[in-house]
């Protein structure tokens, strides 16, 4: 039962739509604005950095406070995971946003930063070389995410938790869809190395 209310608890945190709650505040709906989407990298570039990066922390927070309180009620790597989950989808279909979310790049790392965070480190790394090299969020989210498994399993986290981090990368990718057509035709925003 406490397993059961803690993945409901992670869901419902995870629907909060921080991004449109404050693109809202500002008087800008930013599911109607540059790419529709409700995570922080669309916040920042309609409605300003400063809300993109309170965007980003609330997001990752969204992940990242269900598991650390299931890791701390003592509930096993499977529970964990499904709260993690659920806090992810959550972000993905919000219950409060009729179920048309974000791409869930910023929740997935709140949920890896919580269970293993000595790979989310790496993951880091991993993105911050990747943006460096491509100067384009959505590529190097998606490189993060594929790289993520890998990263678990040099760590020697528990299969399960492996796993969990496969079907994150998997739905990033696949949420990501809009944005490798773009990649593929040239056409994908790029962030100025002076900007950002």
């Amino acid at each position: 039962m406490q397993a059961f209310l803690l993945v409901l608890f992670a869901y419902l945190l995870g629907s909060v739509p921080t991004g449109y709650i404050l693109g809202s505040l500002a008087g800008v709906d930013v599911r109607k604005a540059g790419s529709g989407n409700v995570g922080a990298t669309n916040v920042a570039r309609v409605v300003g950095k400063r809300h993109g990066i309170f965007t980003l922390v609330a997001d990752i927070a969204k992940g990242f406070v269900p598991v650390v309180i299931a890791l701390n009620l003592g509930l096993t790597s499977t529970a964990t995971a499904l709260v993690g989950v659920a806090a992810f989808l959550g972000h993905l279909y919000p219950v409060f946003l009729r179920f048309r979310g974000g791409k869930g790049v910023a929740t997935a790392l709140g949920v890896l930063l919580g269970v293993a965070p000595w790979a989310t480190l790496l993951l880091a790394v991993v993105f911050a070389l990747a943006a460096f090299a491509s100067r384009t969020v959505s590529l190097s989210a998606m490189i993060a995410a594929a790289v993520a498994p890998v990263a678990l399993w040099v760590f020697s986290y528990p299969p399960v938790l492996i796993g969990m981090s496969v079907f994150l990368a998997f739905l990033i990718i696949w949420r990501h869809r809009a944005n490798i057509k773009r990649l593929l035709a040239g056409t994908e925003p790029k962030f100025a190395a002076s900007s950002r």
